[in-house]
């Protein structure tokens, strides 16, 4: 602001102030005379024709009304006149007088600040999503307090392959049963939606397969039928030799091996990369999630590799993540009383283990999609959101439990 600006702008306020000062001074040295009037104050509405009194019980500013006859205190009140001068005219006028003096001095001041000010500009709560992403993202907006329950609907082999609907909040939990000569090493695992009245309802089942030179995880919507050939096998997950890296898969046709015509593509659900700590460093997991992103309409974007070059994990090497989504797992923050890291779960999660994580996009980390956690020995608790659905889920949790000599 120029010397010259801030020089008008001081007369205009003082001649402001000096107005306002007289006007004021105009209003204290009026008479204002009081006299008395010289009719009483009707009272009949207070004295019923009975002539008993009228219990009050309630009181609306002085001398309302005139006090009962009957009252020891009784007495004739006097109607009060004042010879008004119209207040609100003069203060009408002053407001006018202010808003023009207002008026030329924002016309002295035109785009300049106060010096002793700064702007102040609205907080978007939009989130920022590259125009090439067709994730359409909700607000961290929706919490516990709004989100519905999530229940199974229609077909169990196509609900846990669809996304979960916006707003809704999976609550699940995964038991895993090492009984058996074998278990130890091959355990089962099995998938429920915890229910809000105690019940459960099975969702899917996973084992890894004995011969098979990476980890190699087989998912079936039927715990007694774990085979890649049976009809209720959805997908599958897939590691690399170190198991640093896992790729999920649904129940289609690989291309490599499709000789009849016309069977289904196999798609890629999700990749899941975990950073190698091959200096044995301390700390949480790092681990990246890609999954394919969601169109208008909020059905997933169909990924068909028919090559190395085009699947998730190579597009995530390229940086080529048109059409695709990128999550990571939350900081965890170190904790001194505890000596370790911690998380929020909000009371899901209840044992400390390294393989305990949350899933969240860069761009709003108040909004889990995806948390997993430990209870006891063979009990954990996974709660997914949308844009995933519980095949996806399932198999992100699952590369967590698998040993990864890099990682560890």
């Amino acid at each position: 602001m120029s010397a010259t600006t801030r020089s008008i702008r001081h007369q205009t306020l003082e001649q402001q102030k000096q107005l306002l000062e007289m006007k004021m001074r105009q209003i204290r040295e009026t008479p204002q005379i009081i006299k008395a009037s010289d009719n009483v104050m009707p009272s009949s509405r207070l004295r019923p024709k009975s002539g008993r009194q009228i219990e009050m019980n309630c009181y609306d500013g002085p001398l309302t009304y005139a006090m009962m006859n009957s009252s020891p205190d009784s007495s004739d009140i006097l109607g009060v006149s004042r010879h008004s001068i119209n207040h609100h005219d003069i203060i009408e006028d002053m407001r006018k007088e202010v808003a023009e003096m207002t008026v030329d001095e924002r016309s002295l001041s035109v785009d300049t600040e106060d010096e002793e000010s700064s702007s102040i500009s609205p907080v978007k709560t939009s989130i920022h999503i590259k125009e090439n992403s067709p994730f359409i993202y909700p607000s961290s907006v929706i919490t516990d307090t709004n989100e519905l329950e999530g229940d199974v609907y229609g077909n169990l082999e196509t609900f846990v392959l669809e996304p979960a609907a916006q707003g809704v909040h999976f609550k699940c939990r995964i038991t895993r049963d090492k009984k058996g000569m074998d278990r130890g090493l091959y355990p089962t695992y099995y998938l429920h939606l915890d229910k809000g009245n105690g019940s459960k309802v099975f969702l899917l089942a996973a084992r890894k397969r004995k011969k098979s030179r990476t980890s190699n995880y087989l998912i079936s919507t039927d715990p007694t039928d774990l085979s890649r050939g049976g009809d209720a096998y959805v997908g599958k997950l897939r590691s690399n030799l170190i198991g640093t890296q896992f790729t999920v898969y649904d129940h289609g046709t690989s291309p490599y091996k499709s000789t009849i015509e016309g069977a289904q593509e196999r798609q890629e659900l999700a990749a899941v990369v975990y950073e190698t700590n091959v200096l044995g460093f301390k700390g949480p997991r790092k681990m990246t999630v890609i999954i394919p992103g969601m169109n208008k309409n909020h059905q997933r974007v169909k990924i068909a590799t028919t090559d190395n070059y085009s699947s998730l994990l190579e597009c995530y090497r390229a940086k080529n993540m048109d059409d695709l989504i990128e999550l990571h797992n939350k900081t965890p923050q170190w904790n001194e009383e505890t000596q370790s890291y911690v998380l929020n779960f909000h009371g899901r999660v209840t044992q400390a283990s390294v393989k305990n994580f949350q899933i969240v996009h860069d761009n709003d980390v108040d909004y889990i999609v995806l948390q997993f956690g430990r209870i006891s020995d063979d009990l954990f608790t996974m709660d997914y959101r949308y844009p995933l659905c519980a095949m996806q889920a399932f198999a992100i949790t699952l590369s967590s439990f698998d040993s990864k000599l890099a990682c560890e």
